[in-house]
């Protein structure tokens, strides 16, 4: 824990705190302490400026009254007073010698006379020839002073024990997040790919780092899993080819024993090489799109001149397979996109090869473009078979053919090819019913 970040953070968090309360602490207390002697010299001041305002001129008894009623007062605050003649004959008070200062000054209960410890703000001078001298004890004011540094020590210790205890309470607290980061982190690298991070739901950056691997990891274990996938139906549907291939080459050899002529076999057996190494050609293709090598192609086209074009192209040929592609560019808006034409174009290929490959004749293929709040949507529909519910989505897979598909042409990547163009220029593909048939709707933002 005390090597971890968390600790570390929490450690120079808590210490600047610490420094920062210390520091107010200190200002307080001086500024505090400023202002309880400011008042304590006002206090001294004030008296002496009443006893100096209490004589009039060659009425000295007047002014011994006054000393001697302050002397009699008792506030609390232990105050001393002096009066005395010119010649240094004390006339009141309860000091018996008079200590001359300059203004307001601080000094010993010794030099006052007094048999005590304490210090005296003081303040002496002339009243009409007479020595007069007013003090008040520091004891009072450095005791208050004295409280607030030891309360202000006690707010510094608890200070001190709540950062602490808050430090170690956060650093535990991120440590266990980040601990468990990494433990599913080491789940997964030992194997186990459901495993993914709790958020906490505070949607802290913990929360939106620990999002981010968990969608990480979703792509990763659907990309084992199709590699899984796509290993089992390259064992299954390329079994079958690579079977009758051996067989024909058997068969060839035999003929060739014989010497009977094996042409036939040759050839037969290398249209079937061909049907393989177009399989591995077109699984080749795929990888690469995934990869996202193609993106240093991309450039701004328009969807609409593609669709138009492939319309154009395979009307004729829906034609001759005595099926409708029709494609109205009256109205069809302008449908920009970044990406590569040559894909985009392929894309389009694919899904009009594929309805026209698995609805029978007398089939109607519609294409139509949309342009909606922020983007365009392209739709290739048909009114054939249609594909069940809990196919749509197996479709796109490597390989993957449906039951009823085995007997058309084809290897099963035609979709693949589609998905992985729609992924590479950020585009959505999904699946719908037509009603009768079925919908491909490709969505973009514009």
């Amino acid at each position: 824990m005390f090597r971890s970040t968390p600790f570390r953070l929490a450690f120079a968090f808590g210490s600047l705190f610490v420094v920062t309360t210390l520091i107010v602490f200190a200002v307080t207390y001086f500024l505090l302490r400023a202002e309880i002697y400011s008042w304590l010299d006002t206090s001294v001041t004030e008296t002496f400026s009443v006893i100096e305002s209490s004589y009039s001129p060659g009425d000295v008894e007047d002014l011994i009254g006054t000393m001697e009623s302050f002397s009699r007062l008792d506030n609390g605050d232990r105050r001393v007073f002096y009066l005395g003649s010119p010649d240094g004959h004390r006339m009141a008070g309860d000091l018996k010698t008079y200590l001359p200062v300059e203004g307001l000054s601080t000094v010993s209960a010794a030099e006052l006379g007094l048999d005590s410890e304490e210090s005296f703000r003081v303040i002496s001078g002339k009243v009409d020839g007479t020595n007069l001298l007013v003090g008040q004890s520091l004891e009072a004011t450095e005791d208050l002073t004295q409280i607030l540094l030891i309360n202000f020590g006690w707010m510094l210790v608890f200070t001190l024990i709540i950062a602490a205890i808050s430090g170690a309470y956060l650093t535990r607290r991120a440590q266990a997040r980040i601990d468990a980061i990494a433990q599913t982190m080491e789940d997964v690298s030992g194997g186990d790919m459901s495993k993914r991070i709790g958020l906490g739901g505070s949607g802290d950056d913990i929360d939106v780092i620990s999002g981010q691997i968990n969608a990480a990891l979703d792509r990763l274990s659907d990309l084992m899993e199709g590699m899984r996938q796509v290993s089992a139906d390259i064992a299954h549907d390329l079994k079958t080819p690579l079977n009758r291939l051996k067989l024909i080459l058997e068969e060839a050899v035999l003929q060739d024993e014989h010497g009977k002529p094996v042409s036939d076999q040759l050839q037969e057996a290398l249209q079937e090489s061909d049907q393989i190494n177009a399989t591995f050609q077109a699984l080749l293709r795929i990888s690469q799109i995934e990869a996202g090598t193609r993106r240093l192609r991309f450039a701004e086209v328009d969807m609409k001149d593609i669709f138009a074009t492939v319309a154009e192209i395979y009307a004729d040929v829906a034609e001759d397979n005595g099926q409708l592609l029709s494609f109205d560019l009256s109205g069809t808006p302008s449908c920009p996109l970044e990406g590569d034409r040559e894909l985009l174009t392929q894309l389009v290929i694919n899904l009009v090869e594929n309805a026209m490959n698995h609805c029978p004749p007398r089939t109607e293929i519609r294409l139509s473009l949309n342009t909606e709040k922020g983007g365009c949507t392209a739709i290739v529909s048909d009114n054939g078979p249609g594909i069940p519910e809990d196919q749509r989505e197996k479709i796109f897979r490597r390989l993957y053919r449906l039951d009823k598909s085995r007997n058309t042409q084809g290897h099963g990547l035609g979709l693949s090819l589609v998905k992985a163009i729609t992924d590479l220029h950020d585009m959505t593909i999904r699946v719908e019913d037509n009603q009768p048939g079925a919908k491909f709707v490709l969505s973009w933002s514009a």
